[in-house]
């Protein structure tokens, strides 16, 4: 079963080529990519106006850090489900993200397999 089937999903990284992965990940699964984002200001705009079921957002980005895009979307949407993305294993920033109110993160280099459960996993933490 796919429990992710049919959301909608904003992917925010800025570089093109994670974000044609993660769709790519996310068309597996069924999920809806309604938009992307290439910086954190974008994807809190694009949150505002779309009001996905989750948004993907990648920590280092321009204009607005992925950090403040999280903060200023948690702010406006308490209930915002928003999973965290990095390259850096920077165990403060991802941590800060998950006092933040970041509901999971994923190291750009997991395998895609393990990508998908932790998706799934930080969607819907009752499923385990």
């Amino acid at each position: 079963m796919n429990e992710i089937a049919g959301l909608k999903v904003l992917v925010a990284d800025d570089e093109k080529h994670i974000r044609l992965l993660l769709k790519s990940v996310l068309k597996t699964q069924k999920a809806d990519v309604v938009a992307e984002a290439s910086t954190g200001q974008e994807a809190i705009d694009l949150f505002r106006q779309l009001k996905p079921d989750f948004a993907m957002l990648d920590i280092n980005m321009p204009v607005k850090t992925g950090v403040e895009a999280l903060h200023a979307i948690l702010e406006e949407f308490p209930d915002a489900r928003i999973i965290m993305m990095t390259s850096l294993a920077d165990a403060q920033t991802v941590e800060e993200c998950l006092e933040a109110g970041a509901v999971g993160y994923i190291l750009k280099d997991t395998p895609l397999a393990e990508m998908k459960q932790l998706i799934i996993d930080a969607i819907h933490p009752e499923a385990d």
